[in-house]
């Protein structure tokens, strides 16, 4: 049997001139949330299947790629159910990892702890454009920080990152989970229907405001509770300040100062902001995670069609592991839209290294080789990336492959 040259799907091979942008963006990455003093960390890509599957991740336990038992461990014969089989899995987010290795070290740890973590996650989803089944995610978090000083300092860093990537005119939307969830009691469902509600608006910008009040009718839920409901979204569109609006509207349901958080994160984000972007009010966005508890944020690019970063609060998942509730947010970048985006876009890097090829004749003696080599070596020694290597027959063609790697000067050395 033939072996496959494809990769496995919804995985790719990365090119040469792929992953010189990939590695520019990862250092940028790095050198500007270093300089909010975040501290970079790593955790295995292998978790505890206990850990995957604790209802925290939402749908994306539904697409863990489990792995199987080892040695006497595994029994096929006696294997009643998957559970019997598995005991572990690759991770298909770094926040479970984050929770549990902060669990684990919190106390070598500082307090507040500003965390950053970039690596590979695997999940079995349906591959479409920017979207793979092993893909590299970027995430900052804060732990231990209640303040809206977390939320404040994970979006300058992440605005001010896209910034340097020379993106502008995005979008940030913000919203709360506690909001959500008043608005949702004040309508008359309860705690137990949330969930359910929760995923029929967050189709609202496919299916329109009547597509989402004819999915609640056809759930079950009462028409005067879902005219209710819907009717606070239309309105607050229309009036002058949203926030207001709602601190009004449901000032008997809501916890104090959950719109006040929103203002003063909204104040300090846009008179300290380093690059062009809106930062809304959006009351529709939901994200997909069950374990937000708080603040949740997007950004959404043009170029993209759709959210490139998201994250939010989610105070009560390190307790999962500890018994001790920790307040923690995050924000995590689109790491493979970004770079699809940049890719489709011919970024080239800013500041990059001059590269030079040299083509040696073949069969050239060895003195006439040692010189050639030491002049690469001054060459590398001043900062220039040099390669060195053999002339093939069709020198055009050659070229036309080296300058598609980034390779802007030739020198020729011919054995005469």
């Amino acid at each position: 049997m033939a072996l496959k040259k494809k990769p496995v799907k919804g995985m790719k091979d990365m090119l040469p001139a792929e992953m010189q942008v990939r590695d520019y963006v990862t250092g940028l990455i790095k050198e500007t949330y270093k300089s909010f003093g975040f501290s970079p960390i790593e955790t295995p890509c292998v978790e505890h299947i206990e850990n995957l599957c604790s209802k925290q991740g939402g749908d994306n336990e539904k697409l863990i790629f489990k792995i199987m038992k080892r040695g006497e461990k595994l029994d096929l014969q006696n294997a009643e159910s998957e559970a019997d089989l598995t005991d572990s899995g690759l991770r298909y987010d770094l926040t479970v990892p984050l929770s549990r290795f902060y669990s684990n070290n919190a106390n070598d740890l500082p307090s507040p702890f500003k965390a950053l973590q970039i690596g590979s996650v695997w999940r079995a989803d349906q591959p479409q454009r920017g979207r793979f089944r092993q893909f590299v995610q970027c995430d900052i978090d804060i732990l231990g920080e209640a303040s809206p000083l977390a939320e404040i300092e994970l979006i300058l860093a992440t605005t001010t990152l896209l910034g340097k990537l020379n993106f502008s005119d995005f979008k940030v939307r913000i919203n709360e989970r506690r909001i959500l969830k008043a608005m949702a009691l004040y309508s008359g469902f309860t705690e137990d229907q949330f969930d359910q509600v929760f995923i029929i608006l967050d189709k609202m910008d496919k299916i329109g405001w009547d597509g989402v009040k004819a999915e609640l009718l056809e759930a079950g839920y009462a028409g005067d509770q879902v005219e209710k409901y819907v009717t606070m979204f239309t309105d607050m569109e229309q009036s002058e300040d949203a926030l207001a609006y709602l601190e009004e509207k449901l000032s008997e349901v809501l916890e104090d100062g959950v719109i006040e958080n929103l203002r003063m994160i909204r104040r300090s984000v846009e008179a300290t902001g380093t690059c062009s972007f809106e930062l809304a009010f959006d009351p529709t966005l939901v994200r997909g995670m069950s374990y937000y508890t708080g603040t949740i944020f997007e950004i959404e690019m043009a170029q993209f069609g759709s959210s490139v970063a998201g994250g939010g609060r989610y105070d009560r998942m390190i307790g999962k592991f500890t018994g001790k509730d920790v307040p923690a947010c995050g924000f995590s970048i689109g790491f493979e839209r970004i770079i699809t985006i940049l890719m489709e876009q011919g970024f080239e890097i800013p500041g990059a290294a001059v590269k030079k090829a040299y083509l040696v004749e073949k069969k050239m003696p060895a003195e006439k080789l040692c010189e050639v080599l030491k002049e690469a070596k001054a060459e590398r020694e001043n900062g220039t990336q040099v390669l060195v290597t053999l002339m093939n027959k069709n020198k055009k063609f050659q070229k036309e492959q080296l300058t598609k790697e980034g390779y802007t000067e030739f020198r020729e050395f011919f054995n005469r």
